[in-house]
């Protein structure tokens, strides 16, 4: 009886590890499906990955610095323009 016990106790421990195989093998493909349709729905809302977004705003950060220096140059130039005699 004893060995019997003991054999049953082996196939049920044999059973519980497959069926965590299987439902780990279930949740990969899941996982992998939904990765693939958040893909392709985000390629088809035509979305900026962040990296290329970052590189943008700094450009434009940069971009507006620049052009607020210009204008402080084109201000001092108009009114020295206005100051010189005619």
């Amino acid at each position: 009886m004893r060995n019997e016990s003991n054999r049953i106790t082996d196939e049920l421990a044999k059973l519980i590890i497959d069926a965590a195989g299987i439902i780990r093998g279930v949740r990969d493909e899941i996982e992998t499906a939904f990765c693939s349709q958040v893909e392709c729905v985000s390629n088809k809302l035509d979305l900026v990955k962040r990296e290329d977004f970052e590189v943008v705003k700094e450009m434009a950060s940069k971009v507006r610095s620049e052009n607020e220096t210009l204008n402080k140059r084109v201000e001092a130039l108009e009114k020295q323009l206005q100051d010189s005699p005619k």
